[in-house]
């Protein structure tokens, strides 16, 4: 059976630049077109080597792991070490649908041009073949993940939350948002929101009554005795979300929130931000609970 180089390196470029295509999609990361064919030919030159010169070294774990890792940081160049992380486990997810749905497409359309060397499987199918099997398996991964996202019940998105300050209890439901990413700028907590309604049994009312003024700097309307109980304890959280940019919003640290139905599952190190408005015109939900937090 004949191979030619070009053409090996011509499918590791599609297949790899399609499965990179699939990963910026799934990740919501906008797509720089140089960057990802630059990311699938360092990998389209991987096989090539390894094909031309056959070494154990070439089918080494490691060695993979870290040529994945040049891959995804060339194609997305993630600048925090979480993204850059969810990028690689997505990165391989992507890769095994591919690689399974790829390889038994052309394995069905030519069984007898298929050989393994050195670890890769190679051989004289067409380029056609190689690009609609991709194209297949590109359809099949997006529909899953499509899927997946869709399966999230009203259970796994709404939380039953009991948040604790000064030994009282605020009973709160709350909705998972995956945008939510808010953290208190000098501890880097991360920060739940609920409407400043659901404090009147905790905090006293001239805070809640007060939020903009405080915010503003203006304490007219607070007497002394709150002023030394109570603001010292606020934290002035910026956010650019809530249908406004630039903002800014007061928190205050619990003593714990509790995740109900999840084993009463306790957390003390979070933020409670005070919203001065009402999140939904249902009254659905009353608070918002970033995944990190979850």
């Amino acid at each position: 059976m004949t191979i030619y180089i070009d053409v090996v390196f011509i499918e590791n470029l599609v297949m790899n630049y399609i499965i990179l295509i699939a990963n910026a999609l799934i990740l919501k990361i906008k797509i720089n077109h140089l960057r990802l064919i630059l990311g699938s030919s360092v990998g389209a030159i991987y096989t090539v080597v390894a094909y031309m010169f056959p070494n154990e070294a070439f089918s080494n774990f490691f060695i993979k792991f870290i040529l994945s890792i040049l891959i995804v940081y060339i194609s997305f160049k993630a600048k925090e070490l979480k993204k850059f992380l969810k990028q690689i486990i997505v990165f391989y997810l992507t890769s095994f649908v591919f690689g399974g749905a790829a390889f038994a497409f052309i394995y069905i359309i030519k069984p007898q041009n298929i050989l393994m060397k050195n670890g890769l499987f190679l051989g004289t199918y067409t380029l056609k073949t190689v690009v609609l099997s991709t194209i297949i398996a590109f359809v099949i991964i997006i529909l899953t993940f499509k899927f997946v996202k869709n399966k999230f019940s009203k259970k796994d998105i709404y939380k039953e939350i009991d948040v604790g300050i000064d030994g009282k209890t605020i009973k709160v439901k709350a909705i998972v948002d995956t945008g939510n990413m808010l953290k208190e700028p000098i501890t880097g907590k991360p920060v739940m929101v609920i409407e400043h309604t659901c404090f009147y049994d905790v905090l006293p009312k001239e805070i809640l009554d007060n939020l903009e003024k405080i915010l503003g700097g203006d304490l007219e309307n607070i007497s002394e005795e709150i002023r030394n109980t109570y603001l010292t304890r606020l934290k002035f959280i910026p956010f650019s979300s809530l249908g406004k940019q630039n903002g800014m919003i007061l928190g205050i640290s619990p003593q714990f929130i509790k995740i109900c139905g999840e084993e009463d599952r306790k957390i003390k190190d979070i933020i409670v931000g005070i919203y001065n408005k009402s999140l939904t015109k249902d009254g659905s939900y009353r608070a918002l609970i970033g995944m990190d937090i979850i």
